[in-house]
Protein backbone atom coordinates (compact mmCIF):
# COMPACT_ATOMS: atom_id res chain seq x y z
CA UNK A 1 0.00 0.00 0.00
CA UNK A 2 2.79 2.43 0.76
CA UNK A 3 5.10 1.74 -1.57
CA UNK A 4 2.54 3.02 -4.33
CA UNK A 5 1.92 6.28 -2.76
CA UNK A 6 5.81 6.69 -2.13
CA UNK A 7 6.07 5.55 -5.45
CA UNK A 8 4.12 9.09 -6.53
CA UNK A 9 6.08 11.53 -3.94
CA UNK A 10 9.42 10.32 -5.23
CA UNK A 11 8.14 11.85 -8.44
CA UNK A 12 9.72 15.10 -9.25
CA UNK A 13 7.60 17.71 -8.01
CA UNK A 14 4.59 15.86 -6.53
CA UNK A 15 5.59 16.24 -3.14
CA UNK A 16 6.35 20.01 -3.49
CA UNK A 17 2.55 20.36 -5.29
CA UNK A 18 0.92 18.27 -2.82
CA UNK A 19 2.58 20.13 0.24
CA UNK A 20 2.30 23.48 -1.12
CA UNK A 21 -1.40 23.09 -1.76
CA UNK A 22 -2.33 21.87 1.78
CA UNK A 23 -0.02 24.63 3.12
CA UNK A 24 -2.08 27.09 0.83
CA UNK A 25 -5.43 25.81 1.61
CA UNK A 26 -4.88 25.89 5.38
CA UNK A 27 -6.64 29.30 5.83
CA UNK A 28 -9.87 27.99 4.24
CA UNK A 29 -9.41 25.07 6.37
CA UNK A 30 -9.11 26.67 9.41
CA UNK A 31 -10.96 29.46 8.91
CA UNK A 32 -14.40 28.56 10.66
CA UNK A 33 -12.61 27.94 13.87
CA UNK A 34 -10.48 30.68 13.16
CA UNK A 35 -13.17 33.50 12.85
CA UNK A 36 -14.75 32.06 15.88
CA UNK A 37 -12.12 32.61 18.44
CA UNK A 38 -11.64 35.55 17.44
CA UNK A 39 -14.97 36.55 17.77
CA UNK A 40 -15.42 35.24 20.85
CA UNK A 41 -12.31 37.00 21.93
CA UNK A 42 -13.40 40.24 20.36
CA UNK A 43 -16.57 39.92 23.12
CA UNK A 44 -19.15 38.85 19.68
CA UNK A 45 -21.42 36.63 20.48
CA UNK A 46 -21.59 32.99 19.60
CA UNK A 47 -24.26 33.91 16.25
CA UNK A 48 -22.33 37.17 15.29
CA UNK A 49 -19.27 34.35 14.79
CA UNK A 50 -21.55 32.03 12.78
CA UNK A 51 -22.82 35.05 10.45
CA UNK A 52 -19.00 36.13 9.62
CA UNK A 53 -18.24 32.44 9.36
CA UNK A 54 -20.91 31.92 6.90
CA UNK A 55 -20.27 34.93 5.17
CA UNK A 56 -17.09 33.50 4.66
CA UNK A 57 -18.27 30.01 3.38
CA UNK A 58 -20.62 31.87 1.06
CA UNK A 59 -18.41 34.10 -0.34
CA UNK A 60 -15.63 31.13 -1.08
CA UNK A 61 -18.49 28.62 -2.48
CA UNK A 62 -19.02 31.86 -5.20
CA UNK A 63 -15.49 32.60 -5.92
CA UNK A 64 -14.00 29.03 -6.18
CA UNK A 65 -16.02 28.83 -9.86
CA UNK A 66 -14.88 32.17 -10.54
CA UNK A 67 -11.34 31.94 -9.79
CA UNK A 68 -11.46 28.20 -11.32
CA UNK A 69 -12.39 29.65 -14.49
CA UNK A 70 -10.21 32.36 -14.68
CA UNK A 71 -7.43 29.86 -14.21
CA UNK A 72 -8.58 27.84 -16.88
CA UNK A 73 -8.31 31.12 -18.55
CA UNK A 74 -4.95 32.71 -17.51
CA UNK A 75 -2.86 30.14 -16.22
CA UNK A 76 -2.58 29.60 -12.40
CA UNK A 77 0.30 31.71 -11.63
CA UNK A 78 -1.82 34.78 -13.02
CA UNK A 79 -4.32 34.14 -10.60
CA UNK A 80 -3.73 31.66 -7.98
CA UNK A 81 -0.75 33.85 -6.17
CA UNK A 82 -3.20 37.43 -6.48
CA UNK A 83 -5.90 35.78 -5.06
CA UNK A 84 -4.11 34.16 -2.23
CA UNK A 85 -2.79 37.62 -1.38
CA UNK A 86 -6.08 39.34 -1.61
CA UNK A 87 -7.52 36.75 0.82
CA UNK A 88 -4.83 37.00 3.27
CA UNK A 89 -5.01 41.02 3.23
CA UNK A 90 -8.55 40.56 4.01
CA UNK A 91 -8.33 38.39 7.07
CA UNK A 92 -5.50 40.68 8.08
CA UNK A 93 -7.84 43.39 7.91
CA UNK A 94 -9.88 41.70 10.01
CA UNK A 95 -7.38 41.13 12.82
CA UNK A 96 -6.43 44.53 12.97
CA UNK A 97 -10.13 46.31 12.94
CA UNK A 98 -11.70 43.42 14.79
CA UNK A 99 -15.50 43.63 15.25
CA UNK A 100 -16.26 47.50 14.57
CA UNK A 101 -17.36 48.72 12.56
CA UNK A 102 -19.10 45.88 11.99
CA UNK A 103 -19.96 46.21 8.31
CA UNK A 104 -16.27 45.99 7.74
CA UNK A 105 -15.91 43.07 9.74
CA UNK A 106 -18.32 41.35 7.08
CA UNK A 107 -16.74 43.07 4.14
CA UNK A 108 -13.30 41.84 5.27
CA UNK A 109 -14.68 38.07 5.95
CA UNK A 110 -16.16 38.62 2.21
CA UNK A 111 -12.84 39.32 0.28
CA UNK A 112 -11.10 36.67 1.98
CA UNK A 113 -13.87 34.62 0.86
CA UNK A 114 -14.33 35.32 -2.47
CA UNK A 115 -10.36 35.37 -3.05
CA UNK A 116 -9.57 32.53 -1.47
CA UNK A 117 -7.58 30.46 -4.72
CA UNK A 118 -8.72 27.04 -5.79
CA UNK A 119 -5.42 26.05 -5.21
CA UNK A 120 -7.29 22.17 -4.89
CA UNK A 121 -8.59 22.23 -8.77
CA UNK A 122 -5.47 23.62 -9.85
CA UNK A 123 -3.33 20.70 -8.02
CA UNK A 124 -6.09 17.82 -10.21
CA UNK A 125 -5.20 19.72 -13.03
CA UNK A 126 -1.17 19.19 -13.08
CA UNK A 127 -1.54 15.65 -11.69
CA UNK A 128 -1.59 14.41 -14.77
CA UNK A 129 1.70 16.60 -16.12
CA UNK A 130 3.64 15.59 -13.01
CA UNK A 131 2.50 11.60 -12.84
CA UNK A 132 1.82 11.03 -16.56
CA UNK A 133 0.03 7.06 -16.27
CA UNK A 134 -3.52 7.48 -15.52
CA UNK A 135 -3.22 4.85 -12.67
CA UNK A 136 -0.75 7.26 -10.84
CA UNK A 137 -3.00 9.83 -11.46
CA UNK A 138 -5.58 8.29 -9.63
CA UNK A 139 -3.88 6.85 -6.72
CA UNK A 140 -2.84 10.71 -6.68
CA UNK A 141 -6.35 11.44 -6.44
CA UNK A 142 -6.89 9.10 -3.11
CA UNK A 143 -3.64 9.89 -1.66
CA UNK A 144 -5.14 14.11 -2.12
CA UNK A 145 -8.55 13.07 -0.37
CA UNK A 146 -6.27 11.65 2.22
CA UNK A 147 -4.16 14.46 2.73
CA UNK A 148 -7.24 16.81 3.17
CA UNK A 149 -8.30 14.65 6.29
CA UNK A 150 -4.74 15.41 7.59
CA UNK A 151 -5.08 19.51 6.78
CA UNK A 152 -8.57 19.08 8.56
CA UNK A 153 -7.20 17.49 11.57
CA UNK A 154 -3.88 19.11 11.99
CA UNK A 155 -5.23 22.61 10.63
CA UNK A 156 -7.44 23.37 13.83
CA UNK A 157 -4.87 21.76 16.67
CA UNK A 158 -2.32 24.74 14.71
CA UNK A 159 -4.65 27.27 15.09
CA UNK A 160 -5.66 26.09 19.32
CA UNK A 161 -2.07 26.48 19.52
CA UNK A 162 -1.09 29.73 17.98
CA UNK A 163 -4.08 30.88 19.76
CA UNK A 164 -2.52 29.65 23.15
CA UNK A 165 0.38 30.91 22.52
CA UNK A 166 -0.07 34.35 21.07
CA UNK A 167 -3.80 35.45 20.42
CA UNK A 168 -6.55 34.89 17.69
CA UNK A 169 -5.66 37.86 16.13
CA UNK A 170 -2.48 36.05 15.62
CA UNK A 171 -2.95 33.29 14.75
CA UNK A 172 -5.49 34.64 11.62
CA UNK A 173 -2.08 36.49 10.49
CA UNK A 174 -0.08 33.76 10.86
CA UNK A 175 -2.00 31.37 9.17
CA UNK A 176 -2.69 33.78 6.29
CA UNK A 177 0.69 34.23 6.14
CA UNK A 178 1.76 30.79 5.71
CA UNK A 179 -1.07 30.14 3.19
CA UNK A 180 0.42 32.37 1.02
CA UNK A 181 3.87 30.96 1.17
CA UNK A 182 2.23 27.62 -0.19
CA UNK A 183 0.47 29.46 -2.97
CA UNK A 184 3.43 30.85 -3.84
CA UNK A 185 5.48 27.38 -3.55
CA UNK A 186 3.11 25.79 -5.90
CA UNK A 187 2.90 28.95 -8.45
CA UNK A 188 6.39 29.35 -8.67
CA UNK A 189 6.97 25.25 -9.31
CA UNK A 190 8.01 24.03 -13.06
CA UNK A 191 4.56 22.20 -13.83
CA UNK A 192 2.37 25.52 -12.45
CA UNK A 193 4.14 28.02 -14.79
CA UNK A 194 3.96 26.08 -18.21
CA UNK A 195 0.52 24.15 -17.63
CA UNK A 196 -2.01 25.44 -19.48
CA UNK A 197 -5.85 24.53 -20.08
CA UNK A 198 -6.89 22.87 -22.97
CA UNK A 199 -8.86 25.32 -25.99
CA UNK A 200 -12.08 25.72 -24.91
CA UNK A 201 -15.63 26.71 -26.27
CA UNK A 202 -16.80 30.00 -25.41
CA UNK A 203 -19.76 28.99 -23.32
CA UNK A 204 -21.51 31.54 -20.83
CA UNK A 205 -21.94 28.28 -17.93
CA UNK A 206 -18.48 27.22 -18.93
CA UNK A 207 -18.13 23.68 -17.00
CA UNK A 208 -21.98 23.95 -15.83
CA UNK A 209 -22.81 22.71 -19.58
CA UNK A 210 -21.90 19.12 -18.79
CA UNK A 211 -24.94 17.24 -17.76
CA UNK A 212 -22.59 14.70 -15.87
CA UNK A 213 -21.11 16.90 -14.05
CA UNK A 214 -24.35 18.23 -12.90
CA UNK A 215 -25.68 15.39 -12.07
CA UNK A 216 -22.19 14.75 -10.00
CA UNK A 217 -22.80 17.57 -8.40
CA UNK A 218 -26.01 17.23 -7.25
CA UNK A 219 -24.81 14.60 -5.51
CA UNK A 220 -22.26 15.50 -3.61
CA UNK A 221 -24.45 18.60 -2.30
CA UNK A 222 -26.10 15.73 -0.24
CA UNK A 223 -23.13 13.87 0.85
CA UNK A 224 -21.87 17.33 2.00
CA UNK A 225 -25.28 17.69 3.62
CA UNK A 226 -24.55 14.45 5.21
CA UNK A 227 -20.91 15.34 6.77
CA UNK A 228 -22.17 18.64 7.71
CA UNK A 229 -25.11 17.67 9.66
CA UNK A 230 -22.69 15.40 11.69
CA UNK A 231 -20.67 18.35 12.87
CA UNK A 232 -23.92 19.41 14.43
CA UNK A 233 -25.02 16.45 15.77
CA UNK A 234 -21.49 15.24 17.37
CA UNK A 235 -22.05 18.35 19.67
CA UNK A 236 -25.50 16.99 20.58
CA UNK A 237 -24.45 13.57 21.51
CA UNK A 238 -21.13 14.85 23.32
CA UNK A 239 -23.81 17.41 25.89
CA UNK A 240 -26.35 14.39 26.43
CA UNK A 241 -22.87 12.45 27.62
CA UNK A 242 -21.62 15.31 29.09
CA UNK A 243 -18.57 15.92 27.94
CA UNK A 244 -17.39 18.07 25.40
CA UNK A 245 -14.10 15.55 24.60
CA UNK A 246 -16.54 12.66 23.36
CA UNK A 247 -17.29 15.00 20.24
CA UNK A 248 -13.40 14.96 19.78
CA UNK A 249 -12.99 11.45 19.92
CA UNK A 250 -16.31 10.77 17.65
CA UNK A 251 -14.52 13.24 14.88
CA UNK A 252 -11.19 11.75 15.15
CA UNK A 253 -12.54 8.68 15.07
CA UNK A 254 -14.70 9.62 11.77
CA UNK A 255 -11.38 10.99 10.04
CA UNK A 256 -9.84 8.12 11.14
CA UNK A 257 -12.08 6.15 9.00
CA UNK A 258 -11.64 8.28 6.24
CA UNK A 259 -7.64 8.15 6.44
CA UNK A 260 -8.04 4.29 6.27
CA UNK A 261 -10.63 3.81 3.50
CA UNK A 262 -8.74 6.35 1.53
CA UNK A 263 -5.40 4.76 1.68
CA UNK A 264 -6.64 1.55 1.26
CA UNK A 265 -9.05 2.61 -1.98
CA UNK A 266 -5.51 4.24 -3.57
CA UNK A 267 -3.67 1.49 -3.08
CA UNK A 268 -4.81 -1.23 -5.72
CA UNK A 269 -6.14 -0.21 -9.34
CA UNK A 270 -10.17 -0.54 -9.46
CA UNK A 271 -11.81 -2.33 -12.80
CA UNK A 272 -15.00 -1.09 -14.87
CA UNK A 273 -16.29 2.44 -15.04
CA UNK A 274 -15.42 4.61 -12.30
CA UNK A 275 -19.60 6.35 -12.69
CA UNK A 276 -20.11 2.19 -11.21
CA UNK A 277 -18.08 2.61 -8.66
CA UNK A 278 -19.33 5.73 -7.33
CA UNK A 279 -22.89 4.16 -7.16
CA UNK A 280 -21.03 1.64 -5.18
CA UNK A 281 -18.97 3.51 -2.49
CA UNK A 282 -21.69 6.27 -2.13
CA UNK A 283 -24.16 3.30 -1.32
CA UNK A 284 -21.77 2.46 1.33
CA UNK A 285 -21.49 5.04 2.60
CA UNK A 286 -25.14 6.17 3.16
CA UNK A 287 -24.59 2.57 4.76
CA UNK A 288 -22.45 3.70 6.84
CA UNK A 289 -23.89 6.52 8.53
CA UNK A 290 -27.79 5.04 9.11
CA UNK A 291 -26.46 2.98 12.03
CA UNK A 292 -25.10 6.48 13.66
CA UNK A 293 -29.45 7.23 14.56
CA UNK A 294 -28.86 3.88 17.01
CA UNK A 295 -26.60 6.78 19.17
CA UNK A 296 -25.32 3.61 21.12
CA UNK A 297 -22.70 4.10 24.34
CA UNK A 298 -19.34 5.93 23.55
CA UNK A 299 -17.26 3.13 23.07
CA UNK A 300 -19.91 1.89 20.00
CA UNK A 301 -20.74 5.33 18.67
CA UNK A 302 -16.88 5.94 18.05
CA UNK A 303 -17.13 2.76 16.35
CA UNK A 304 -19.55 3.68 14.49
CA UNK A 305 -18.55 7.08 13.55
CA UNK A 306 -15.14 5.27 12.51
CA UNK A 307 -16.53 3.14 9.99
CA UNK A 308 -19.36 5.90 8.73
CA UNK A 309 -15.92 7.51 7.44
CA UNK A 310 -14.15 4.48 5.63
CA UNK A 311 -16.16 5.69 2.34
CA UNK A 312 -16.12 9.46 2.36
CA UNK A 313 -12.80 9.63 1.20
CA UNK A 314 -13.23 6.67 -1.20
CA UNK A 315 -15.99 8.73 -2.70
CA UNK A 316 -13.93 11.92 -2.93
CA UNK A 317 -11.53 10.34 -4.82
CA UNK A 318 -13.65 8.40 -7.02
CA UNK A 319 -15.46 11.58 -8.03
CA UNK A 320 -12.63 13.64 -9.16
CA UNK A 321 -12.14 10.80 -11.81
CA UNK A 322 -15.79 11.14 -12.70
CA UNK A 323 -15.14 15.21 -12.82
CA UNK A 324 -12.36 14.50 -14.90
CA UNK A 325 -13.86 12.52 -17.70
CA UNK A 326 -17.59 15.05 -17.59
CA UNK A 327 -15.78 18.24 -17.34
CA UNK A 328 -15.78 19.63 -21.49
CA UNK A 329 -12.48 20.53 -22.43
CA UNK A 330 -10.63 23.31 -21.05
CA UNK A 331 -12.71 23.62 -18.19
CA UNK A 332 -11.01 21.25 -15.98
CA UNK A 333 -10.13 23.37 -12.73
CA UNK A 334 -13.06 25.18 -13.04
CA UNK A 335 -15.22 22.17 -12.68
CA UNK A 336 -13.03 20.73 -9.69
CA UNK A 337 -13.74 24.19 -8.17
CA UNK A 338 -17.63 23.44 -8.82
CA UNK A 339 -17.41 20.37 -6.28
CA UNK A 340 -15.66 22.13 -4.38
CA UNK A 341 -17.91 24.78 -3.68
CA UNK A 342 -21.45 21.86 -4.45
CA UNK A 343 -19.91 20.12 -1.11
CA UNK A 344 -19.08 23.26 0.73
CA UNK A 345 -22.68 24.51 0.34
CA UNK A 346 -24.33 20.68 1.13
CA UNK A 347 -22.00 21.60 4.29
CA UNK A 348 -23.38 24.14 5.39
CA UNK A 349 -27.00 23.42 4.60
CA UNK A 350 -26.71 20.02 6.67
CA UNK A 351 -25.20 21.82 9.96
CA UNK A 352 -28.44 24.25 9.50
CA UNK A 353 -30.90 21.40 8.77
CA UNK A 354 -29.33 19.32 11.52
CA UNK A 355 -29.73 22.36 14.05
CA UNK A 356 -33.63 22.24 13.96
CA UNK A 357 -33.49 18.41 13.70
CA UNK A 358 -31.79 18.49 17.35
CA UNK A 359 -34.64 20.23 18.66
CA UNK A 360 -37.65 18.58 16.91
CA UNK A 361 -36.29 14.91 18.01
CA UNK A 362 -33.08 14.90 19.79
CA UNK A 363 -29.80 13.71 18.77
CA UNK A 364 -31.11 10.82 17.05
CA UNK A 365 -32.96 13.16 14.33
CA UNK A 366 -29.56 14.78 13.91
CA UNK A 367 -28.00 11.76 13.00
CA UNK A 368 -30.85 10.82 10.60
CA UNK A 369 -30.61 14.05 8.61
CA UNK A 370 -26.54 12.16 7.82
CA UNK A 371 -28.27 9.32 6.83
CA UNK A 372 -31.01 10.87 4.80
CA UNK A 373 -28.22 13.05 3.19
CA UNK A 374 -26.40 9.75 2.12
CA UNK A 375 -29.39 7.98 0.59
CA UNK A 376 -30.27 11.27 -1.55
CA UNK A 377 -27.05 10.89 -2.75
CA UNK A 378 -26.92 7.68 -3.78
CA UNK A 379 -30.71 8.12 -5.76
CA UNK A 380 -29.24 11.53 -7.74
CA UNK A 381 -26.55 8.58 -8.97
CA UNK A 382 -28.88 6.25 -9.43
CA UNK A 383 -31.56 8.29 -11.07
CA UNK A 384 -28.57 9.79 -13.73
CA UNK A 385 -26.86 6.94 -14.56
CA UNK A 386 -28.06 7.22 -18.09
CA UNK A 387 -26.40 10.56 -18.30
CA UNK A 388 -22.96 9.91 -15.96
CA UNK A 389 -22.57 7.01 -18.53
CA UNK A 390 -21.25 8.72 -21.40
CA UNK A 391 -18.62 11.25 -20.60
CA UNK A 392 -19.04 14.30 -22.92
CA UNK A 393 -15.20 14.07 -23.94
CA UNK A 394 -11.89 12.17 -23.70
CA UNK A 395 -10.87 12.35 -20.12
CA UNK A 396 -7.64 15.04 -19.14
CA UNK A 397 -6.25 12.27 -17.26
CA UNK A 398 -4.25 11.99 -20.57
CA UNK A 399 -0.31 12.76 -20.24
CA UNK A 400 -0.43 14.96 -23.58
CA UNK A 401 -3.91 16.25 -23.63
CA UNK A 402 -3.59 19.75 -22.27
CA UNK A 403 0.76 20.00 -21.07
CA UNK A 404 2.85 17.86 -22.80
CA UNK A 405 4.74 20.44 -24.95
CA UNK A 406 5.69 17.07 -27.86
CA UNK A 407 1.79 16.41 -27.86
CA UNK A 408 2.87 13.16 -26.96
CA UNK A 409 1.15 10.50 -24.87
CA UNK A 410 2.83 8.35 -23.21
CA UNK A 411 3.18 4.70 -24.60
CA UNK A 412 0.61 2.29 -23.41
CA UNK A 413 -1.12 5.30 -21.44
CA UNK A 414 -5.51 4.56 -21.58
CA UNK A 415 -7.51 7.26 -22.36
CA UNK A 416 -9.53 6.95 -19.39
CA UNK A 417 -12.17 4.70 -20.42
CA UNK A 418 -11.24 2.87 -17.97
CA UNK A 419 -10.36 3.13 -13.96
Amino acid sequence: MAAGYLDILRTRHAARLLTGTLVGRLPNGTAPIAIVLFTRAEGGSYTLAGALGAAYGLATAVGQPLLGRAVDLYGQPRVQLPAAVVSALGMAALALIGLGPLPAAYAAVVVAGVFTPPLEGGLRALWPTVLGREDRVHRAYAMDAVAQEVMFTVGPLLVTVLVSLWSPAAALLVINAIGVLGALSVVLSEPSRTWRSAPREAHWLGALRSPGLLALLGAFFFVGLALGSITVAGVAYADDHGRESVYGWLMAALGLGALVGGSVYGARQWAGAPERRLRVVVGLLALGYLPLTLTPGVPAMTALAALAGVFLAPAIACSFIVVDRHAPRGTVTEAFSWLVTTFGVGAAAGTAVAGPAVELGGTAWSFAVAGAGGVAALLVLLATGRVLAAPGRTPEVVAGSENDRNGAAEPGFSSGRKA
